[in-house]
This record gives structure tokens, C-alpha cells and sequence, in this order.
């Protein structure tokens, strides 16, 4: 038997149980893993409030770092013993003390990364590769919009962007949150709060705005970003921290500037595991060579998954949050 986080309804952090769950043998293609750290992630709060929907009773979580404790029939990727990481785009589980998983989705993590800072940086990381190489390849002194810039993904995005050579106006939503994204490479910096960051955007590009904009905000930022952008600019939304974006007329896009709109999901990027293995490869890449550095995560123990989530959505945090079981 194992402990995990499950919910039998959908709500607030209040619905979380830590319950005893049977893991099993590995089957054909599989892989049984023991979890060391475990990332805490928006989209899990998107499952656990029913904004995106999940067959009930369910568990919880789509990535994280652990041991390798047996290989089912078939499978030659990795071994018993193997340290791994995780993003998982099936049945959400993660928060749990061992799960089984698809062998081909597991990535062996390199001997200078910790099995913490594997957890806090994989599912984040890979997502800003897809964001800043696939959804679209950020040129060396391009002008990005990037929302929410402190949180998980954020801190990473904008050292990431800073790497590449692109210039960075950053939203945050806080005068603290404002002197940490400056500290990693943010160009200018927006409280979104209490300034108008369209405006600001406009300004910076002499009026043109901006090539693309990188929203996980939602709602509250959705109209501004497509006020940001220079006609034919990209808007990316990849996330809803702020709530679901409103229906709105397409033709909105040709009215302001023949615009481009795009829903990416990581899980469509990393499909096949040839784009797992070259997204891991250039996330840890990044991450050895200083270039992308992942701050100290705050944990909680497994069963204080309800506390970071209120911590989480609160936006009392910064940078990664990490279960250890």
C-alpha cells in the first residue's frame, strides 16, 4: 500500500484526503517509481476545483522526481535504481508516495541535479522550452510580455527569455514579487495591480507593441494582452490563474491587427519522446550551466497538499512549491 493525495469532489482545498492506495506490479511498459519530491503545479488546482474535469474519485498531480523500484516485461529506458523525473500527461497521481507510470515518460535526471530541484523545475521547465522554442522561437532582442512572472513558471521564463538574448517586460503583482523578476533579467517591470501594463507596453515599443505575450493570468489579463501586441503578434494563453477567458468574437483579432491566438498544452509538445528527450536535454542544459537558476522550493510534507494549494492560489508565494512524502 502507498499514501496519496485524492478528492472525491471538486472545490476548495478543503477536499483533499491523504487515503491509502494500492500501486501494484509494473505491467508491460511500465514502470513502478518511489517518489522523492513532487511539484505542485496551477493546473493541479484547475483539477481539483473541476475546471478541468477529471473522472471522480481522483488523485492529484502531474509531476515529479523519484527512484525507480521495478520495471515491468519489455521495458529497456530505465532501470531499477534509475533517479527520474516526470510530467505526466495521463491520469493525474503525483502526489502520492509511489505510482506506476509509462516507462517512455521518464527521464533520468543528470547526477548535478537534485531530486528536489527535479521536481520543482520539469513540468515548469519543459513548459517554458515549449513556450520560448516551439509555441514561438524567441529571436535575440525580441520584446516579450510575460505575465505572472514570479510565479513557477515565471522565474524560469524570464531567465530563460534573458539566455536567449530577448528583452522582457514582466507583469507581478506585488512591489516584492516586482525586485525579484528585476533581479533575473526583467528589462522593465509592471505592477499589474495598479498599472495600466498595456499602456506600458506600447511605450516600450515605441507604440508598435509587442511580437508576443505569454499570459498563464486569464481572465483579469486577457483583454490588456491583446491590447499589447503589434498587429500580426501572438497571443499565448497558457493558463488561467485568474479565472476562465470570457467567450469573445473572433473577429476581434482582425480588428486589432490581424492578431494570432493560440491554447498550447505541453502534453501536445512532448508527445512523441524524441520531443521529451530534446526538451529534457535543453531544460537541465540550462538549469547545469547557471544560465536558468531554480530558486530554493518551499516544501510541505505530502499531507500539507491542502496548505500549498491555499499558499499557491493565495499568490503568497514565489518561485516553486514542492511535496516531499
Amino acid at each position: 500500500m502507498s499514501k496519496a493525495i485524492r478528492f472525491h469532489e471538486t472545490g476548495g482545498p478543503d477536499v483533499l484526503r491523504l487515503e491509502e492506495v494500492a500501486v501494484g506490479d509494473p505491467a508491460a511498459g511500465q514502470a513502478r517509481v518511489r517518489h522523492t519530491a513532487i511539484g505542485v503545479n496551477f493546473i493541479d488546482t484547475y483539477h481539483r476545483t473541476g475546471l478541468y474535469k477529471l473522472a471522480l474519485p481522483s488523485g492529484l498531480g502531474a509531476e515529479a522526481a523519484g527512484v525507480v523500484e521495478a520495471v515491468g516485461p519489455g521495458v529497456t529506458l530505465v532501470a531499477p535504481g534509475d533517479r527520474v523525473a516526470y510530467a505526466a500527461s495521463g491520469t493525474p497521481g503525483a502526489y502520492a508516495e509511489a505510482r506506476l507510470l509509462p516507462a517512455d515518460r521518464l527521464v533520468r535526471i543528470p547526477a548535478d541535479v537534485s531530486d528536489e530541484t527535479a521536481a520543482a523545475v520539469f513540468l515548469k521547465g519543459l513548459t517554458v522550452w515549449m513556450l520560448v522554442h516551439r509555441v514561438h522561437a524567441v529571436a535575440p532582442g525580441e520584446q516579450v510580455l510575460l505575465h505572472a512572472a514570479a510565479g513557477g513558471v515565471g522565474v524560469l521564463a524570464v531567465q530563460w527569455l534573458k539566455a536567449l538574448g530577448a528583452r522582457v517586460l514582466a507583469t507581478v503583482g506585488s512591489d516584492e514579487k516586482a525586485a525579484l523578476v528585476r533581479s533575473l533579467g526583467a528589462e522593465v517591470v509592471v505592477v499589474y495591480t495598479r498599472e495600466d501594463f498595456s499602456r506600458r507596453a506600447r511605450e516600450w515599443t515605441g507604440g508598435e507593441g509587442v511580437p508576443v505575450v505569454y499570459d498563464s493570468v486569464g481572465k483579469d489579463t486577457f483583454e490588456g494582452s491583446l491590447d499589447s501586441l503589434r498587429p500580426t503578434g501572438l497571443m499565448v494563453s497558457y493558463g488561467n490563474a485568474s479565472g476562465a477567458v470570457p467567450p469573445f468574437e473572433i473577429a476581434r483579432l482582425a480588428a486589432k491587427g490581424s492578431l494570432f491566438l493560440t491554447r498550447p498544452t505541453l502534453f501536445t509538445y512532448i508527445a512523441r519522446r524524441e520531443a521529451l528527450e530534446e526538451g529534457a536535454r535543453a531544460l537541465f542544459a540550462r538549469v547545469g550551466s547557471g544560465e536558468v537558476k531554480v530558486p530554493p522550493p518551499r516544501t510541505y510534507p505530502l499531507a500539507d497538499a491542502a496548505r500549498a494549494h491555499r499558499d499557491l492560489q493565495g499568490r503568497v508565494t514565489t518561485g516553486p512549491l514542492v511535496l516531499v512524502p
